[in-house]
């Protein structure tokens, strides 16, 4: 597992640099919250929370865009930074998996998903992007790019440190500390907020979207978008119930014996395990609510449905890797997972202020990658991007419901391709990456790993 990773990390670098030397993201710098630590609202490693910020111009100065980021591909990574008395924000919380014992949690909290002592300066694209051409409706909000370092979704709240491991699980913390720094630089004066995330981040957007819709005026706008982060309670190949038992130890671990952490909505009324599932939670949340997901979504085909050691023979290496390699039995199998992924969606379907675009692609985040959230070539639902929709939703111009017809009907998809591990690192790395996006223009190549 550490290797593999290892192997992100080479990705995560010259992908980076590939979206800087082509024009489409920024560097912004990173904001460490020193005092907040003194609270008790720390990083697994027990350094303090952090995130990035970019300054909202113009008529996007009362505007806030706050997202959960995620560190999954690097590429897709996001971050912003904040000024002072502006009222519009975009709040993005990244993603990066979760931790889910005390022996996972203590080989994460070296690297940045455990520590701000690990982070720096980021690149923003795709939602976070400063440029009107592929940013239409937020590049000039002021962007927050929350760092993901806890490893429960910023949920977890455990007051007792073992001087043994040193490990700190006070993700709800983080996000208190953070919105109340937030608050003071001059979101308290938002007229529109979006609270987004990605993956691990997509599933705290909605986890805390009523909190962070109480943070701010009734008057103001606030919706929240939750993009790769619907997961959902489904069995693996073998029958067995994997997500299901992963998500309970996540709980234990990080908010044991406590129910405010999920919701309280949900956690009254089953385990609050059951409760990090989505399709059990939308139903209660209050705040607008938009999901975008792939209805194949590869995070969650590649580690539900196949889950540590389901296919001890390979049989799914191929498909997992790249869905065009699927044989007739394992397409069925996916069809499957589609429907029991829209089947979770109802609740929130039934909603007349949700919003949803689901496209029949294998991908897992599409908010933070210029050439999928609004480029030439980009996914479209109804003749719409990604960008389009979520702004069509949030400014209430039409309501957008869009769900995909089955694979392999979309064109417009920028499918995965999982790139064998022996591909990295190696000394031509960046010249083959660069090839690959120049090459492939409806798949992005990434490693095989433990990808969120």
């Amino acid at each position: 597992m550490e290797s593999l990773k290892a192997h992100f990390s080479w990705t995560v670098v010259f992908m980076l640099g590939l979206l800087s030397s082509t024009g489409q993201g920024f560097l912004v710098n990173l904001t460490v919250l020193e005092a907040a630590a003194r609270r008790g609202a720390v990083c697994l490693d027990g350094s303090p929370p952090a995130y990035h910020l970019a300054p909202g111009f113009g008529p996007g100065m009362n505007s806030w865009l706050v997202h959960i980021e995620f560190m999954g591909y690097g590429i897709i990574s996001l971050s912003l930074s904040l000024s002072l008395y502006v009222s519009e924000w975009l709040l993005v919380i990244s993603g990066g998996g979760w931790c889910h014992n005390i022996t996972n949690c203590f080989a994460r909290k070296v690297g940045r998903l455990g520590s701000s002592r690990a982070m720096g300066s980021i690149v923003f694209s795709g939602i976070l992007s400063d440029r009107r051409d592929l940013n239409p409706e937020f590049y000039n909000w002021n962007r927050v790019k929350v760092a993901y370092c806890d490893g429960s979704s910023l949920t977890g709240d455990v007051d007792r440190v073992d001087p043994a491991t040193n490990l700190h699980f006070r993700g709800a913390r983080i996000f208190d500390a953070v919105m109340e720094d937030l608050l003071r630089q001059g979101m308290r004066y938002a007229e529109s907020a979006l609270l987004s995330g990605c993956s691990a981040g997509g599933l705290a957007a909605i986890l805390h979207c009523d909190r962070f819709r109480a943070l701010l005026a009734a008057a103001a706008r606030v919706k929240c978008l939750s993009d790769g982060g619907f997961f959902v309670n489904v069995r693996d190949v073998t029958g067995a119930e994997y997500m299901k038992s992963y998500f309970s130890e996540i709980v234990a671990t990080h908010v044991p014996g406590r129910r405010e952490e999920p919701p309280s909505s949900c956690t009254s009324k089953m385990s609050p395990g059951m409760c990090f599932f989505p399709q059990y939670v939308v139903k209660q949340i209050r705040t607008p609510l938009f999901v975008l997901n792939a209805a194949y979504d590869s995070w969650q085909i590649r580690n539900a449905l196949l889950s540590p050691g389901s296919d001890p023979a390979g049989a799914w290496k191929e498909c997992a890797s790249d869905m065009s390699l699927c044989d007739t039995s394992q397409l069925e199998a996916l069809q499957a997972f589609r429907m029991q992924f829209l089947g979770a969606l109802r609740g929130l379907g039934a909603s007349p202020a949700a919003g949803m675009f689901v496209n029949s692609c294998f991908a897992h985040c599409q908010t933070e990658m210029a050439e999928i959230w609004h480029f030439d070539g980009s996914p479209v639902l109804g003749n719409t991007t990604i960008a389009g929709a979520v702004a069509e939703w949030f400014y209430d111009r039409r309501p957008f419901k869009n769900v995909d017809c089955p694979y392999p009907c979309d064109s417009s998809c920028r499918n995965i391709r999982y790139v064998p591990e022996e591909f990295l690192p190696g000394e031509n790395l960046h010249h083959k990456l660069r090839h690959l996006l120049m090459c492939s223009p409806r798949s992005h190549s990434i490693s095989h790993g433990l990808e969120s």
